[in-house]
């Protein structure tokens, strides 16, 4: 995910503030709910359920502090800015939810050896249904501002309540069948299925982030945008050595470009100018950084850097 939307990092960061704060008090709700309809009822279910919350609220607020920090402007010690806080509070998320998801199995194997009769069940499906609900309202809000505005940490914070999501229609399910059927296991059974949806959403919320604080490229389709935009101007003949990555709510871009060797460095000057902003027009949060060749008469340079794949730019 690359912060490429077209928008400022201002804009980027009010918007992230705004869903995370939504977030935030949508897991306080759930959790408080959950625990009164789990100790009235006893479900396995309901309780991984439960912890699938509670993680939620923890996960959303390190995402609430993360991208408020990643939104800060660069400093005299964090020259590329503090972007790279929103992949690190993604990585705290897939931890907890991997540690949840073995708790919650350990639970569920207990019950299926000694199995018990719930309680309270149509309180406890009541919570499940307007949990359901609250969760629904919360990622249609944020796969809204994910259209709008790149952020690793809401996209993994999101990616936590589609899980949730899915738990509380399994626990539901559980429950349901439990109480009307009296199959005690089925409520263990699908405290299991839920273990093996956190575990596929940690699993992705992992591969993003780490992605991030590899330095990945941008995709292909951006860097081929990137160049377009740079040689608009025939004056400027090619690009070459781009490097891209995101970092949170920036994006870095680097390149080398060839021009004509007998242009003034004044026009030289003016002509890259103008190719970094039509390049931020397109990018509004990307720092980027231009080294300049005279065509034809440019030495090797650029150390172990310059070697890069004849597949990419």
């Amino acid at each position: 995910m690359t912060a490429t939307h077209g928008l400022t990092p201002a804009e980027t960061a009010a918007l992230t503030r705004r869903v995370t704060l939504l977030s935030v008090a949508t897991a306080a709700v759930l959790v408080t709910v959950k625990i009164a309809a789990w100790l009235a009822s006893g479900s396995v279910a309901l309780l991984a359920s439960t912890a699938d919350s509670g993680l939620d609220l923890v996960a959303s607020l390190i995402t609430f502090f993360a991208v408020r920090y990643a939104a800060a402007p660069p400093d005299a010690e964090h020259r590329f800015g503090h972007g790279k806080a929103e992949a690190f509070s993604s990585l705290v998320q897939a931890g907890l939810v991997f540690a949840s998801a073995a708790l919650i199995a350990r639970e569920a194997v207990a019950d299926f050896v000694k199995p018990h009769p719930l309680q309270a069940q149509e309180w406890a499906m009541g919570v499940m249904v307007a949990s359901t609900a609250l969760t629904a309202v919360l990622i249609v809000a944020q796969t809204r501002v994910l259209k709008q505005a790149s952020s690793v940490a809401v996209s993994g914070d999101r990616a936590h309540y589609m899980t949730d999501l899915a738990s509380n229609l399994i626990a539901l399910g559980g429950i349901g069948i439990s109480a009307w059927l009296g199959l005690n296991g089925v409520d263990a059974a699908a405290a299991l299925a839920i273990v093996a949806i956190l575990l596929w959403g940690a699993i992705s919320v992992f591969r993003e982030a780490s992605s991030q604080l590899m330095d990945r490229e941008l995709p292909d389709e951006q860097r081929a945008r990137i160049v377009a935009l740079m040689t608009e101007d025939r004056r400027l003949t090619d690009v070459h050595q781009l490097r891209t990555r995101a970092s949170g709510p920036y994006v870095h871009i680097q390149m080398h470009v060839d021009l004509d060797p007998e242009l003034t460095l004044e026009t030289a000057h003016q002509v890259i100018v103008a190719a970094e902003n039509r390049v931020l027009g397109a990018f509004p949060s990307a720092d980027i950084i231009i080294h300049a060749d005279p065509r034809g008469r440019a030495e090797p340079h650029g150390g172990a850097f310059a070697e890069i794949h004849p597949a990419k730019v």
